[in-house]
């Protein structure tokens, strides 16, 4: 493509510097005949809607806004002289001469002339105008400041700015500028010619972002789109799960199923009984599990895979879940309708157990500062305590089951727990009101998401129902296929953007489904029992954890990286090469 000459002076092609151009992205006063010859060059075929000439199998894209746009981009991108040429050979001009004639007097600082150019532009929101005006008189009123004529300023304020009956509050502080030069100063403090022509640079762009797209295009616009386009590419590939998979322009975007952690790496076999919990740390350096054998233990994660940290003995009864403390330094482990015990994650040491005479605990969880513990209570209330095991608060009345789960929002507000046998409660702590999600079938178990925005409710007729909880509570997604008729089956969150749901299963499966559309993505076989729970790792998208009735857990990761780790047995651990 052609362009202008190198040696051309910019005065014969603009007054306003290439600097300029690029940062106003525009070039269409160009108007001198440019080099070059694209005679030789194929053209696409154009099509005609509604009059007007479209580009695009499908007919959707107006050439003259496809154009326009594409012209934007080159000058956003410092391509002065080939958005110009652009202009030229299309004849499809950037911006109309009014247009450009209403940018340069905003740049030459002539205000008055702006103003009346504004009006002439075409704009039928009079809310628009007024704004638009709004902005230029404040850029002059604070350049007459700066010139230090106080009265033509307050002239201004009084004469132009008032009349327009808008932003009182924003007249308010001009005023007060006048009044107070520190004041004026704080919000004004650009002293030199170079500073003050920046100034009526970024008063364009909020103009640009104020005056309809029609009139002047966005900035970045041929970005935005290609990036949304991305985005949404991204967003219904069903396996997409990992930040290193490069998107290109060159052809749509697809990732395979190799993405999604269905080979199992590691068997892990150090507890006695039925594996009833498991749980990844926040950091994904650790994971917890707990068994029927009344035992926790702590795993280690590295880069060989996981290792047995500590094995934590102590409660009388099965331990039915874990929670981590907010900064991963410390673990509760919940017996069934037994005590809570706080576990030191370093040592391994017991550092404190909490308990109510009389009653059992069924539930625990974190406020998010770590500084209080929360604990669902046989006698159906909830209770807060202090690390050193004082009782701060106690919920009376129907707020938990014997059965339940319990959630804490990241801002602590929320405490969330199953009530009822087809209800869970959500108790706003500082507002003091609850809200339900009710349900058809009983709740079995459920899943607070990363954002605190939705939850995973495990249901009795084999389904898992995702609920919007912020704002109005609403059903999202329901998922299906996985088998449930007995035990509690706890599914999870995860995979990059915690875009994929996973749950066990009782036929011995793992599946795994995609969050947006609910489809089915994997079942993932090697157990031989009924699994319970399963985690994903928060750190690792592609690191996946299920906790099983044959006393094992099995670490599921990407077929690539099952060859990285040699088949032993040590320390209750059965590295897999590739096999199940």
């Amino acid at each position: 493509m052609g362009g202008v000459e190198d040696d051309e002076p910019a005065s014969k092609r603009m007054k306003l510097s290439s600097e300029e151009l690029r940062l106003l992205s525009n070039g269409s006063a160009i108007k001198e005949p440019l080099a070059g010859s694209s005679g030789g060059l194929m053209a696409w075929p154009l099509h005609s809607q509604g009059g007007k000439e479209v580009v695009g199998s499908k007919g959707l894209i107006k050439k003259v806004e496809f154009v326009r746009i594409i012209t934007k981009a080159l000058y956003s991108l410092g391509y002065i002289k080939s958005g110009a040429h652009l202009e030229e050979e299309s004849g499809i001009t950037l911006h109309s001469s009014l247009v450009n004639v209403f940018m340069r007097q905003i740049l030459e600082g002539s205000w008055d002339e702006s103003i009346v150019t504004l009006h002439d532009i075409g704009l039928t929101d009079e809310r628009t105008i007024k704004s638009a005006s709004f902005l230029i008189l404040e850029q002059k009123f604070f350049e007459l400041l700066d010139e230090e004529k106080v009265m033509d300023a307050l002239n201004t304020l009084r004469t132009e700015i008032a009349p327009l009956c808008i932003n009182n509050s924003r007249v308010r502080e001009l005023s007060s500028s006048i009044v107070s030069p520190s004041q004026c100063f704080s919000v004004w403090s650009l002293k030199q010619d170079t500073l003050r022509a920046r100034s009526r640079t970024k008063l364009l762009e909020e103009l640009q972002k104020l005056l309809p797209p029609t009139v002047m295009i966005p900035e970045r616009r041929l970005e935005h789109l290609v990036e949304q386009a991305l985005v949404l590419q991204r967003g219904a590939c069903l396996f997409h799960n990992s930040m290193d998979k490069e998107m290109s322009l060159y052809a749509d975007h697809q990732c395979g199923r190799d993405q999604i952690p269905s080979q199992t790496l590691q068997i892990l076999q150090s507890h006695a009984d039925e594996v009833w919990f498991l749980q990844f740390s926040h950091n994904g350096k650790y994971l917890a599990s707990s068994s029927n054998d009344r035992s926790a233990i702590i795993w280690e994660v590295d880069a060989n895979g996981l290792s047995l940290k500590h094995k934590l003995s102590g409660h009388q009864k099965p331990i039915s879940s874990v929670s981590w403390s907010p900064d991963d330094h410390q673990l509760l482990t919940c017996g069934v309708e037994e005590v809570l015990r706080c576990w030191d994650v370093s040592s391994g040491e017991c550092l404190h157990v909490y308990e109510k005479a009389g009653l059992g605990m069924v539930s625990c969880g974190w406020s998010p500062d770590g500084k209080w513990i929360f604990s669902g209570v046989n006698d159906k209330s909830i209770c807060m305590w202090e690390l050193d095991g004082k009782e701060l608060e106690c919920w009376k009345g129907q707020c938990t089951l014997k059965i339940s789960d319990l959630e804490i929002t990241s801002d602590g507000r929320q405490i969330i727990s199953i009530c009822r046998e087809t209800a869970i409660l959500l108790h706003d702590r500082e507002a003091k009101v609850e809200r339900l999600i009710e349900e058809d079938r009983t709740i079995t178990s459920f899943s607070l998401s990363r954002d605190n925005r939705f939850l995973l409710v495990n249901l009795l007729n084999q389904e898992i129902h995702l609920w919007n909880i912020e704002g109005d509570l609403k059903l999202v997604s329901k998922y299906k296929g996985h088998k449930r008729t007995r035990f509690i089956i706890r599914s999870c969150f995860g995979g990059l953007e915690q875009a994929f749901i996973a749950s066990g299963s009782e036929d011995s499966l793992v599946y795994i489904w995609h969050r947006g559309t609910g489809e089915l993505i994997k079942a993932l076989p090697g157990h031989s029992g009924s699994v319970n729970c399963v985690s994903w790792n928060p750190a690792n998208p592609h690191m996946l954890a299920s906790a099983s009735d044959d006393r094992t857990i099995r670490i599921w990761g990407l077929n690539n990286l099952s060859a990285k780790l040699k088949d032993s047995h040590s320390n209750g651990i059965h590295y897999c090469n590739g096999r199940t």
